[in-house]
């Protein structure tokens, strides 16, 4: 028998299994150790006898939690919510704790019994039981502050009228480091347990270099603990996550772009036939609308200017038609019938498709339709709406070009996209409606925020337990992207950059439409425009732009890194702030961008460690004076339903096409999906909700790494063909 299935057993009948075989092995040990007068002994039996009287505290408040929480499920064959998520914790953390009690009470008279050891496992049980029981404490004001919904069940969120600062003024009660230290993971699939540990031994150790406290000699030594000392690493990480700075979440993200990162994906998943980067211009664009008129598509102009937009286009195929099939043997599919546009996740502020290629390959390859994705700009330099504007331009260029550039008659167009992405596919196909121009004719959305706001929700407060998104992490990406008081900063800062001087060609290199059609059909520089010519440039898997630039120089293979100047410099200048070889994350090929140190000088790094050393900005992370959440919270979110489409009036999000929705059992955003399917089912609208255990938030980055990630990006492919059947 699984030690998980007896949770399956009403709490209100009897106490489940799970919880008298604790008990008992807590009081066989604190029995046992009771003589034992020496700090470690002494120190094991406190450990023990706390923990059964946090059981003994927890037992009216899981029983109470688990009647209420099947009210707030989408339906009865999809439980789930925050409530459910912290009863899973709880059980999660008794099986858990049961494991470090059995192994203490079989080996306590080994000659190997590490007493030393053993006392840490189990004080770092005890503290996550006493923190659970805080979050449980909270999860009943939380109940009590919910209202009734139109389907006469109670919100997950709280209303309008209640005071969120009470309950975020007191996650500081919560003991956050247990969840990050020697019980790192625990709520996981046992698989990613290793693999989460990594990520954090990375992140603090990256913390180090971005952040210059101390001596060099000083922070090796800290990254050696990392490795070592599950509570340096603890505490390290909580310091980061309340003190860092939004560009250390943008760094310390980016990391999957480095040059050896990229190239996982080409050894490890589906080669592909075309893997190219097109730059869209901002130029005039337009679309006929249901009514039988003309729309004129706005050109994105907040906060940055009018900027090209960078789309990547992946296929397993060649098709007529297509960027990057002309001029290559093997076989030549015809146009299909469907695109799949994607949008990628990353808080607003981090990452591009480049960084999500790796589960972007397996679904061009499994579902064999062309997929575009869009490399929006992020915050803080692009806070909303920008992002959105982009996205929709993209979307409308693209309905324009499939079949001259895509590989796509566009019958039957996806928007598909996970966190951040997917909210942005979501404020697009409102604006679509609201247009009166053709919308997508499905969605699909991976563990999505809606609501994007800080608004208080069960799921919400899983921050405080999340190794990936933290609860400091979280709220610097809500501010930097949707925070009212960005605009001003974003404009004076600009000049800072070095962009505002630039025009739009001397930033990027770009392709208009007629350019672009030119260059489809006569890829070899053959003027004629004889429709049945291949339509499209040359180009193998790598990472190849279409550029004008590239053609009149008579160079038939675009460069092999595609990135722009501006993108570059902005994030050049990032790294140069941060004291990190710029170089290690982002090879740089275009001209008129300077290096700190020339090719044959540049020392080696790691992390942004030179050997030879070299002057920069100093860093560090204030740890002194660390600031509650209740000060990162002052700021103020506009009410958008193009920013939270959960906002959205009901006559908008009834014109919804299907959607269909994947979340997580203990993603801080569940309750955001939970809430919007039940919101989009009385509107009519044809929803689907899936919820998988065992994951984390952004686990379709993880799927190289774990058997059940892999199996949910599996899941997406099934949902994803269902909604192409449509």
């Amino acid at each position: 028998m699984s030690l998980n299935d007896d949770f399956d057993r009403p709490f209100e009948d009897f106490e489940p299994l799970q919880w008298g075989a604790l008990r008992e092995l807590c009081q066989a040990n604190a029995e046992y150790f009771m003589n034992h007068q020496d700090e470690n002994g002494v120190r094991i039996r406190a450990a023990l006898m706390a923990m059964l009287d946090h059981l003994e505290q927890l037992q009216p408040l899981y029983k109470e939690i688990s009647r209420i929480a099947p009210m707030f499920d989408f339906d009865e064959q999809t439980p789930g919510n925050g409530y459910r998520s912290f009863l899973v914790l709880i059980d999660k953390c008794i099986v858990y704790s049961r494991s470090v009690c059995h192994h203490i009470y079989c080996q306590k008279d080994s000659m190997f019994f590490r007493k030393s050891y053993q006392m840490r496992e189990i004080e770092a049980c005890s503290q996550l039981l006493a923190s659970l029981y805080t979050c449980f404490e909270h999860l009943q004001t939380l109940f009590s502050w919910s209202e009734q919904m139109n389907d006469g069940r109670p919100s997950l969120f709280i209303g309008d009228d209640r005071d969120p600062y009470e309950i975020l003024n007191k996650v500081d009660s919560i003991n956050q480091y247990c969840f990050y230290g020697r019980c790192l993971g625990f709520q996981f699939y046992d698989n990613l347990k290793p693999v989460l540990k990594t990520i954090l031994v990375c992140m603090a150790t990256f913390s180090e270099a971005f952040y210059s406290n101390g001596t060099l000699l000083a922070r090796c030594a800290n990254s050696v603990k990392y490795m070592l000392d599950p509570e340096v690493r603890a505490r390290r990480i909580v310091d980061v996550s309340r003190s860092a700075d939004i560009s250390f979440c943008q760094a310390f993200w980016f990391l999957n772009e480095t040059d050896i990162a990229r190239r996982l994906p080409t050894i490890a998943s589906p080669s592909l036939a075309i893997n190219q980067i097109i730059s869209v211009p901002p130029e005039e664009l337009t679309l006929p609308a249901l009514d039988g008129t003309i729309v004129s598509i706005p050109i994105p102009n907040s906060h940055i200017g009018k900027k090209p937009i960078h789309v990547r286009l992946f296929s397993s195929k060649r098709r007529l038609g297509m960027v990057g099939s002309a001029g290559v043997g093997g076989e030549l599919l015809g146009l299909s019938d469907e695109l799949i546009i994607h949008c990628h996740g990353g808080g607003f502020v981090a990452q591009t498709s480049l960084s999500h290629e790796t589960y972007l390959r397996a679904w061009a390859t499994n579902i064999g339709v062309p997929i575009l994705s869009i490399d929006y700009s992020l915050a803080p330099q692009a806070p909303f709406p920008r992002a959105l504007e982009e996205v929709l331009y993209a979307y409308a260029w693209a309905l324009n070009h499939a079949s001259t550039l895509l590989g796509s008659t566009g019958k039957k167009v996806l928007l598909v996209g996970d966190s951040a992405g997917a909210n942005l596919n979501l404020g697009v196909t409102l604006k679509c409606i609201q247009l009166n121009i053709r919308k997508p004719d499905g969605l699909f959305m991976a563990y999505t925020p809606v609501f994007v706001d800080f608004v208080l929700s069960p799921s919400r407060l899983l921050c405080v337990t999340d190794p990936l998104l933290p609860m400091g992490f979280l709220i610097r990406c809500l501010k930097a992207y949707a925070a009212s008081n960005n605009k001003k900063a974003t404009k004076e800062k600009q000049p800072d950059t070095g962009e505002s001087t630039k025009s739009d060609t001397e930033s990027f290199a770009e392709v208009s439409e007629s350019d672009l059609i030119a260059l489809a059909l006569s890829p070899n520089g053959d003027e004629t425009n004889d429709a049945h010519k291949l339509a499209s440039l040359p180009s193998d898997s790598t990472l190849n732009s279409v550029s004008l630039t590239e053609v009149d120089v008579g160079t038939e293979h675009p460069k092999e890194e595609g990135k722009s100047q501006e993108y570059i410099k902005r994030f050049l200048e990032l790294y140069r702030n941060a004291g990190i070889n710029a170089s290690t994350y982002i090879k740089n090929d275009t001209n008129g961008v300077e290096n700190d140190v020339s090719s044959g000088e540049r020392p080696w790094s790691f992390f942004g460690w030179s050997l030879r050393g070299r002057h920069r900005e100093s860093r560090e992370l204030d740890i002194e004076n660390i600031r509650s959440p209740l000060e990162e919270f002052i700021f103020t979110v506009p009410r958008d339903p193009f920013l939270s489409p959960y906002l959205a009036p009901d006559n908008l999000l009834a014109q919804l096409p299907p959607v269909t929705m994947l979340t997580l059992q203990l993603d801080p955003c569940l309750d955001d999906s939970v809430m919007f399917a039940r919101k989009l089912r009385l509107l009519d609208v044809v929803v689907t909700l899936d919820i998988l255990p065992g994951l984390p938030h952004g686990f379709l980055n993880l799927t190289m790494v774990s058997k059940e990630a892999s199996e949910g990006s599996d899941l997406c492919i099934k949902r994803i063909q269902e909604l192409l059947a449509l």
